[in-house]
């Protein structure tokens, strides 16, 4: 809330939206959320946010957030009705999948997608170079009738000192070139950033949407 308070002047200065991310934690947990009043959730792994899907309530709003391999983005959207958005578009060829994947699902509504922008410069980091942005979101609004343009998404540099604004920066300017190369509202793109570790200082940088998992459920036990 005190993160919220202090976003005067930013654009799109609303509510900001929490996805749980709940990878690697069993659906029990998430129905735990459920039962608290959470709908948003984020998963990293198609065939765990399928699975989950299964077992959970249909208004679960399904956020994919992690790297998603053109062969299993087909199956996710068919598979995952309440599939809310595809947060890590980084490519044309997974945009256009998607587009296809969702015209054959029959989806009653458009399947939001939001691009996902290397903001950081990191050879280990999934997305598009800032300077391919624009041209990626282009062919995502005006060729994937399917699709909808929701916004923009980085993970950035890891941070433990809650300080590090370069890649917000970075994503806030990308967001600007799209909206003025797309002729659309600043404020009608999103912006996906911010994680446990540095959420507060995302919101207060602009962030729309953030992603926090360890916070809500504990740290994460892997195989």
């Amino acid at each position: 809330d005190a993160a919220c308070a202090g976003r005067s002047g930013v654009v799109g200065s609303g509510a900001v939206r929490l996805v749980a991310v709940s990878k690697t934690k069993p659906a029990a947990a998430v129905a735990a959320a459920y039962a608290a009043g959470h709908r948003h959730f984020g998963e990293n792994y198609a065939q765990e946010l399928i699975s989950k899907s299964m077992e959970l309530p249909a208004d679960v709003q399904w956020h994919f957030i992690g790297r998603l391999q053109s062969n299993k983005a087909k199956s996710l959207v068919k598979s995952c009705p309440s599939l809310a958005c595809v947060e890590t578009v980084d490519s044309e060829k997974l945009a256009r999948v998607l587009d296809k994947g969702a015209v054959e699902a029959g989806r009653a509504t458009k399947l939001r997608v939001m691009v996902q922008v290397n903001s950081s410069g990191e050879a280990s980091k999934a997305g598009v170079a800032p300077s391919e942005c624009v041209a990626l979101c282009r062919v995502v609004a005006e060729e994937c009738p399917a699709l909808e343009l929701a916004g923009l998404m980085t993970i950035g540099a890891p941070d433990y000192s809650g300080c590090r604004t370069e890649d917000f920066e970075t994503l806030r300017r990308c967001r600007s070139e799209v909206a003025e190369a797309l002729g659309r509202e600043v404020s009608s793109l999103e912006l996906s950033m911010g994680m446990s570790n540095d959420f507060e200082r995302a919101i207060l940088e602009g962030s729309t949407s953030v992603r926090v998992g360890s916070s809500i459920f504990g740290a994460r036990s892997y195989p």
